[in-house]
């Protein structure tokens, strides 16, 4: 069964409207451009990229790093997590 995945917009619009400073902002510009949703973690990446690398680089390894589980099994159980507590993954 498929579903619409709907994302609204964020409740800190300047974070949401702040100009293009990263390789986050330029993916974010470009799904929106292409009228795709555009994950809200995109905006807070490029808002303070300085800020935000650590947890970039954190969730890479958590994700693609070292493990008994493939990556594939990673993001089924981030993607099932995120379906339980109804968040868009």
């Amino acid at each position: 069964m498929l579903t619409a995945v709907y994302i609204c917009a964020m409740f800190l619009t300047n974070v949401e409207t702040h100009r293009s400073q990263s390789a986050w902002g330029e993916a974010a510009a470009a799904l929106q451009n292409a009228s795709m949703p555009v994950p809200q973690i995109f905006h807070l990446f490029n808002y303070k990229p300085e800020w935000t690398h650590h947890l970039a680089a954190f969730t890479q390894a958590v994700m693609r790093g070292p493990s008994p589980l493939t990556p594939g099994e990673r993001e089924l159980i981030a993607a099932f997590t995120s379906r339980l507590r109804n968040c868009v993954f």
